[in-house]
């Protein structure tokens, strides 16, 4: 298996469903109260890309593309359609969005994280297929033009020598990025519901660590 850096044609993704899921085992006790653990880290994303009337041009990109992921077998990206960025819905990226790190002085490669919290909780979602080109930079609270570079294939920022933030500067980031998904099936059915239209009642898609 392999991981391919394609993203999953951004105009079949627009109509589709999903979101995070979490993992959580809910004993109930004798008295009446509930232990609750835990089981993953982090939550995983499951969309479904099907559904949608599309045009047999469409319907074929799909077929094409899953051919060429042999199906589950090898990941790709994929674009969420609501969560994709570091800011807000309908807000710019601007370079102070996230908080990635502090200096120390030394350590020059900061991974991209997103923050999602309220007043009780914080979680820290890992960013790692961030897009290309997006990324913004500041170091305690100015932005840098330079000096760093984006791992666009691990969603690792690393500063060059004599850039690298000094010791307790925030490190701050905005970025663009998708989600590695691989197919959750290894079979596409196509109904054709009108001329030269029709539809794939669903495509399931589950999020994959690269």
């Amino acid at each position: 298996m392999a991981f391919h850096e394609q993203r999953f044609p951004l105009r079949l993704s627009l109509t589709s469903s999903g979101g995070p899921g979490r993992q959580t085992d809910i004993v109930s006790l004798s008295n009446g109260r509930e232990a609750r653990n835990r089981r993953w880290r982090f939550s995983r994303r499951r969309y479904d890309v099907g559904s949608a009337l599309r045009s047999v041009a469409d319907l074929y990109a799909v077929l094409e593309f899953f051919e060429a992921r042999s199906g589950q077998l090898h990941g790709f990206r994929f674009r969420d359609p609501v969560d994709f960025c570091s800011a807000r819905p309908g807000e710019a990226v601007s370079p102070l969005d996230q908080w990635i790190g502090t200096g120390d002085g030394v350590t020059a490669g900061f991974p991209l994280v997103k923050a999602y919290g309220d007043g009780a909780a914080v979680e820290r979602r890992p960013v790692v297929k961030p897009v290309a080109g997006s990324l913004r930079i500041a170091v305690d609270g100015v932005e840098r033009e330079d000096g760093f570079v984006l791992d666009a294939v691990t969603g690792i920022v690393t500063f060059a020598a004599g850039h690298v933030p000094p010791e307790g500067a925030e490190i701050r980031a905005g970025f663009e990025y998708d989600v590695p998904v691989r197919f959750d099936t290894d079979r596409i059915e196509i109904n054709l519901d009108a001329f030269r239209a029709g539809r794939i009642p669903s495509i399931p898609l589950i999020e994959v660590m690269p």
